[in-house]
This record gives structure tokens, C-alpha cells and sequence, in this order.
């Protein structure tokens, strides 16, 4: 009876094998998201939200109405080129203000290919990088040859995240990078998704396939 359990969700289609997931993109516009921060800009393009902008002078997020607290979370991120740097907020909040700086976990998306750190953990205008740890230059450099090795620079790159309490882990392509517990006071147990457009001259970077289910 195992066995044929086993053949049988071997046959299954992908759908069902992501039961209990909800769509955070509509496809058709930007329900349920907003803009805060920056001048960057965000788009639908085809079954893409597109965040793109020219001599952006502060980071500039897309950020979801809603807010999440133990998840796993799954999308698909690509550059269209790599002139500007990007990333993807969790369990993120905003300083107070009308438009308070947005802060929190991030998945960065480097568009350096030298660095490569795509899927690594920052923590934004807050501690910096959480893993790898700038301080650990054996870590750092375990890290980038890994990233050279599995990130695709022309082409989409699956994304997961799931966080449980403290313990928070992202893959990129099937592959761990990063298995850390944040045991600081400035662990946040809750927060929204926020898609990035990085300050500078140029970027332009597109998500799609984004879905969460509540752990």
C-alpha cells in the first residue's frame, strides 16, 4: 500500500502537489498590493508584475495589504538586465510616518555575478547582512562560489521561503542557501511581502508566480 501511495503522488500534477497554496498576484493588476517609499515603479506585464525605474533615489517597495506569519512562500524572479539590484521583503513593517521607511527580513536579488548572494538573508535598514555574515570570510566565499554555481542570470530563478518561529530558510533553484534562527531582539514574528526597486540608475526586475500557504 506504500509503495503504490508513492506511485501514485509521483504521477500527480504539480497543482496538487501545492495544495493549500493562495496566489498573492491576481495576473490582470495590482489588487491587494501598494506602493510605498521611493520613486521606483511597478507594472502587470503579461503574468508578471514588472518593478523598474531610472535614477531612483531611495529604495522603492510593492507591498502586500496583508500580512503573514509562518508560511511557506514560493515565486519566480527574474532581471531583465543587470544594472540595478533587487530583492524581495518577509515578514517586513514600516517605521512610523505617512510613508515610514520599510524595514525586515529580505531575500536579496543580486545582480552582482561576482557576489552572486541571490537568496541570501538581509535584514533591511535595520542589521544588514544576517547570512551570510560579512564578518565570515570563509562563509562569504562558500557562498558566492555556490550562488555562481545555481543562479540563472538570463533566466527565471524559483525562489521558496518558509519561515516557522525564529527558523528561517530560502532556496533558490532547489537549492538551500540559507538555514538560520534569529534568536535577537529584533526578530519579527510577523509582517508583509514587499517586491524591491533598489536606489540607483537603473533596475529592472519581474516576479511572477507568487503563492503563500500558511504553516
Amino acid at each position: 500500500m506504500k509503495h503504490l501511495l508513492l506511485s501514485l503522488a509521483l504521477l500527480l500534477p504539480a497543482v496538487a502537489l501545492e495544495e493549500g497554496f493562495t496566489p498573492l498576484f491576481n495576473g490582470k493588476d495590482l489588487t491587494g498590493w501598494k506602493r510605498v517609499n521611493g520613486q521606483g515603479e511597478y507594472k502587470v506585464e503579461g503574468d508578471c508584475i514588472v518593478g523598474f525605474g531610472e535614477n531612483v533615489r531611495k529604495n522603492t517597495f510593492l507591498i502586500t495589504e496583508k500580512t503573514y506569519g509562518d508560511f511557506d512562500f514560493r515565486f519566480e524572479m527574474k532581471f531583465d538586465d543587470l544594472s540595478g539590484n533587487s530583492g524581495m521583503m518577509f515578514r517586513a513593517n514600516q517605521k512610523p510616518g505617512e510613508d515610514g521607511r520599510v524595514f525586515g527580513y529580505q531575500c536579496e536579488h543580486d545582480n552582482g555575478k561576482d557576489r552572486a548572494w541571490t537568496a541570501g538573508l538581509y535584514d533591511e535598514a535595520r542589521r544588514g547582512w544576517l547570512f551570510p555574515n560579512k564578518a565570515n570570510k570563509e562563509q562569504c566565499a562558500a557562498f558566492t562560489k555556490q550562488g555562481k554555481e545555481i543562479t540563472k542570470w538570463d533566466d527565471w530563478n524559483e525562489i521558496r521561503i518558509v519561515c516557522e518561529g525564529k527558523h528561517i530558510r530560502i532556496w533558490i533553484n532547489g537549492e538551500e542557501r540559507v538555514d538560520f534562527t534569529d534568536e535577537a531582539e529584533e526578530f519579527t514574528a510577523e509582517g508583509f511581502f514587499g517586491l524591491q526597486v533598489h536606489s540607483g540608475k537603473s533596475c529592472k526586475v519581474r516576479w511572477r508566480n507568487l503563492r503563500v500557504k500558511p504553516l
